[in-house]
């Protein structure tokens, strides 16, 4: 009965543990980048949707690619084309806060990707973005160190 009890939706959401950790790796119903292809940000310079034929599953989450190649070179170097902060929007995760990163809202600094949010406004996600790009040093530094804290 408990278990039962536990499911039931209250206010859009399903009752769980108190101390349930929040994924590790932003990806609604287990598909990350709601389903763009990570290594196109790199090749393509721009967002391209993956496709579920050519899927990698990588620390938790399962990845879209639009191509074979693109899942094979994801696949060799993960760490190299997975959004940074797991997803979740580097501007949010300056104020130590996890929010959902936006696909279409990103850049590359450094040789990583870094997704912004667009929940409060598309504004807000740009204005975050521009941030970054004026000062990524001290951005990233920010979002770390917020970043491992999280994690703990």
């Amino acid at each position: 009965l408990l278990a039962v009890a536990l499911m039931i939706p209250v206010a859009g959401t399903i009752l769980r543990p108190a101390l349930a950790r929040e994924p590790e790796i932003y990806a609604p119903g287990g598909v990350a980048l709601q389903g763009y292809d990570p290594v196109a940000y790199f090749t393509e310079g721009k967002p391209v949707m993956g496709s579920a034929r050519f899927s990698h599953d990588w620390d938790g989450a399962r990845y879209q690619f639009a191509s074979a190649a693109n899942r094979d070179l994801f696949a060799g170097d993960p760490d190299r084309y997975a959004p940074r902060f797991s997803g979740y929007c580097t501007g949010s995760m300056t104020k130590g806060i996890r929010n959902e990163g936006d696909p279409d809202i990103w850049t590359i600094v450094d040789g990583k990707l870094f997704l912004f949010g667009s929940g409060k406004s598309r504004e807000v996600g740009l204005a975050a973005r521009e941030r970054m790009r004026a000062d990524p040093a001290g951005m990233q530094a920010l979002a770390q160190k917020n970043w491992d804290a999280l994690r703990r």
